[in-house]
């Protein structure tokens, strides 16, 4: 690569942002500019290395081989140049930008999303896309930057940390439950209307544990969002599988079997090896790993 008067730290910010998102448009919002200014700084980056960093495509713009060994210098330059700001600020790193972590909608929903104004206050210059679509993001696609997974990818490129078990039992609304049949053990419940996900909508395996319970059980009222689950259950439309982390904020709610049916689970953090030293990533990697720590117990029981 031979570099012209043209290379411009600016330039790798630029290649940084779309090498993440592997998108023009988000890449754009990130650095707060234009769609047509980031594509045009790109074009002058390629220009001025006289290599092709991209491949255009459909689904949008896709390292080459050269792209991705930019990719491990560009980076290096980002690191250096987030600890000359921590030495500027006496130690003290002001991260800036944009950080996409993908987590499941229980995790995210009634776990992180209210501890969002502590993460702010903590690191008052990197924004945070928290997404939960029942879906699973492409980490290697840049389609987010971390996640949190029930289960983890079985190989590729990237560093896997337990942060936790968590325990789930069956509970159902105290309303509910002293208008039915009483349970004594697991054949009771099949006389029980079940809440539950959508068996072709299961994204990940750790979800699926209604047969678990009783292989006989057939939920009668499904929706791929646990929000909805839980509503209904509020409602008194039957019997759910709860984690402990969201039922234990809900009086209304009493654990069925809980000496026999004791259910655990999974959390796992997940980003991409070329991830691993990016300052923003690492923040928000340590505040999830800090938070779970400090509330063991509502995950456990």
């Amino acid at each position: 690569m031979q570099c012209s008067p043209n290379f411009t730290w600016d330039d790798l910010l630029y290649f940084l942002a779309v090498a993440r998102t592997g998108q023009l448009s988000t890449a754009a919002r990130q650095l707060r500019t234009s769609h047509a200014t980031v594509s045009r700084r790109i074009d002058r980056l390629e220009l001025s290395l006289q290599v092709k960093l991209f491949e255009r495509n459909p689904r949008g713009y896709v390292l080459t081989a050269m792209g991705q060994r930019f990719v491990e210098t560009a980076e290096r330059i980002e690191a250096e140049a987030d600890r000359l700001q921590a030495d500027i600020t006496s130690g003290n790193p002001a991260q800036r930008g944009v950080v996409r972590l993908s987590a499941p909608e229980g995790f995210a929903n009634f776990f992180l999303a209210p501890r969002i104004g502590d993460f702010s206050d903590q690191h008052p210059n990197l924004s945070l896309e928290l997404v939960t679509i029942q879906q699973i993001m492409s980490l290697s696609r840049k389609e987010a930057d971390i996640a949190v997974s029930l289960d983890p990818p079985k190989g590729g490129p990237y560093e896997i940390e337990k942060i936790t078990d968590y325990r789930l039992s069956i509970y159902g609304s105290k309303e509910y439950l002293k208008s039915r049949p009483k349970i004594t053990c697991r054949d009771d419940l099949l006389a029980h209307p079940f809440i539950g996900y959508i068996e072709d909508m299961i994204f990940a395996p750790g979800l699926d544990y209604l047969g678990d319970v009783h292989p006989g059980i057939k939920p009668r009222f499904q929706s791929s969002s646990i929000f909805a689950q839980l509503t209904a259950t509020l409602r008194h439309q039957g019997l759910c599988v709860l984690p402990h982390f969201i039922a234990r904020d809900e009086p209304e709610l009493q654990i069925v079997l809980a000496k026999e049916i004791k259910l655990i689970r999974h959390y796992y953090l997940v980003r991409h090896r070329d991830m691993i030293r990016n300052r923003r990533v690492r923040a928000v990697a340590d505040y999830i790993v800090a938070s779970v720590e400090a509330n063991r117990d509502a995950f456990l029981g």
